[in-house]
């Protein structure tokens, strides 16, 4: 049976994805506690109602924004390097740039909130569970790494460890000089320690 789709469902379609990437954004300007559906809402040129008619709770849309934000920026760093593995620098400093933006600020925000609202906490683990995982996974596609050689893993969860690290050291200051000489040496040791 072939779905029926009309402009209903485009409408839909298309207020959900301004609602997940408004609540993004204000979550990585204002914070947990500065992001109210009604924020969110009225950012997204939507009513409270129709807000809540696609997220019923203020968890499930910052959980959903920050699983949507994540999965678009997924397919655009797999489709930068389509070719498959490609230059280990340019991978390094696209997975890098991952971990400064605004959605990086966003995941940090729910993050700090989760630490202190525990029904928030199991959904934010979940969530950076399976982001983390589809990461680790895309890092080991576009350098060519061979898990199978000991070590290989764990230098690929390292670079993203120290990616996700300079994303911090970027919060506070732009950190965009240090940043790029980090990344070459990265690159230089990941040339030694990726066969």
């Amino acid at each position: 049976m072939v779905a029926v789709t009309g402009p209903k469902q485009a409408r839909s379609r298309a207020t959900r994805r301004h609602l997940l990437e408004a609540a993004v954004s204000c979550l990585a300007e204002h914070g947990w506690a500065g992001s109210t559906v009604s924020v969110v809402a009225e950012r997204a040129g939507v009513s409270r109602g129709a807000a809540q008619h696609h997220f019923p709770t203020r968890e499930d849309l910052f959980t959903a924004a920050v699983e949507y934000v994540a999965e678009e920026r997924s397919t655009a760093l797999r489709e930068l390097f389509q070719a498959g593995p490609a230059d280990r620098q340019a991978v390094i400093g696209a997975l890098v740039d991952m971990y400064t933006g605004t959605l990086f600020r966003a995941a940090l925000q729910l993050w700090v909130a989760a630490s202190n609202e525990e029904p928030l906490r199991p959904r934010v683990t979940e969530l950076e569970t399976r982001v983390g995982r589809e990461t680790h996974r895309i890092a080991v596609d576009l350098l060519g790494a061979d898990e199978s050689v000991p070590g290989v893993r764990e230098t690929v969860q390292g670079l993203l460890d120290m990616a996700r690290g300079l994303g911090l050291a970027n919060v506070l200051t732009d950190d965009a000089a240090r940043r790029a000489r980090v990344v070459a040496q990265w690159s230089r040791i990941i040339e030694t320690a990726l066969p």
